[in-house]
């Protein structure tokens, strides 16, 4: 069994990592192992590489990849039993890669890792695709792209449902070929990372659980050091724990990343009155 004590570097390690050598459930397992501090990464990355293994094993190796997809579906949704909790989504433990391995039961993004980290143990081209409001994924085949929701048992999602889905979410939006591109283009694992944390901290804050919240904040800074808007929303977590100093350092740190953001005008204001508490307390 790994120990807890290594997990700070794992994960530092992890974050720092050039793309290609980052195994995805690797990393949500280390975000899990936040909230179980004892944790066994290492036993789950080996269960699902023995998912990979047994598949793996059944398969013509002359398979097609479309064939394969078939087959990982099959697998992973029939045969497994994973699928999407609709019943409770914002339930955290839908976030933690180790609940949803023992539960059968996940979210868009971590559904998606699992089908990813499972695929590529068959030899498919799968990668992370942070649509929004709802992870998919992109399988690499001879003639194209095919766009897979493992949210929906791993079914296929066709360019004019992918559009509908965009006019749903802001219906003036001008969904041209240049927009979808962008929206289809690979997550970088540290951004899928992130988009996980960013679901937790949102779980957390609905809960009034305001320091787990911060703990994701801060991994998530880890990740994205450079992300203007986590240092205000990590200030204003500092804030509304009443650590001014801090507080005060996120929020001057927005603005010196960010000096033309919409909201200067407030944040301006928020350091402003924390300058004085902040020099009382030296």
């Amino acid at each position: 069994m790994n120990s807890a004590t290594d997990q700070p570097d794992r994960w530092t390690r992890i974050a720092a990592a050039s793309p290609q050598n980052v195994n995805l459930a690797e990393g949500a397992l280390l975000i899990a192992a936040e909230e179980y501090e004892d944790l066994d990464v290492d036993g789950y990355l080996r269960r699902i590489d023995e998912m990979g293994a047994t598949l793996h094993r059944r398969l013509r190796s002359d398979i097609s990849a479309t064939e394969a997809l078939l087959a990982l579906n099959r697998y992973v949704f029939e045969e497994l039993g994973f699928s999407g909790n609709p019943d409770d989504y914002y339930d955290p433990r839908n976030s933690y890669l180790n609940d949803v391995v023992d539960r059968r039961l996940g979210i868009p993004i971590t559904l998606a890792i699992l089908y990813i980290e499972i695929g590529r143990r068959i030899g498919l081209q799968l990668h992370g695709v942070s649509f929004p409001s709802h992870f998919l994924v992109k399988c690499t085949v001879r003639d194209g792209t095919i766009i897979l929701d493992p949210y929906a048992q791993g079914a296929s999602l066709g360019m004019g449902e992918l559009r509908q889905r965009l006019h749903m979410l802001a219906k003036d939006l001008r969904v041209d070929d240049k927009l979808m591109k962008a929206m289809l283009a690979a997550a970088a694992p540290n951004d899928v990372f992130a988009r996980i944390l960013r679901n937790l901290r949102a779980i957390y804050l609905s809960k009034s659980d305001r320091l787990r919240a911060l703990g994701a904040s801060n991994r998530i800074l880890t990740l994205l050091p450079h992300a203007a808007e986590e240092y205000r929303e990590r200030g204003q977590l500092y804030l509304e724990l009443e650590c001014f100093r801090a507080a005060l350092t996120d929020f001057r740190s927005y603005l010196r990343m960010k000096p033309e953001a919409t909201d200067s005008g407030t944040v301006t204001r928020q350091i402003a009155e924390l300058e004085p508490v902040a020099a009382r307390l030296n």
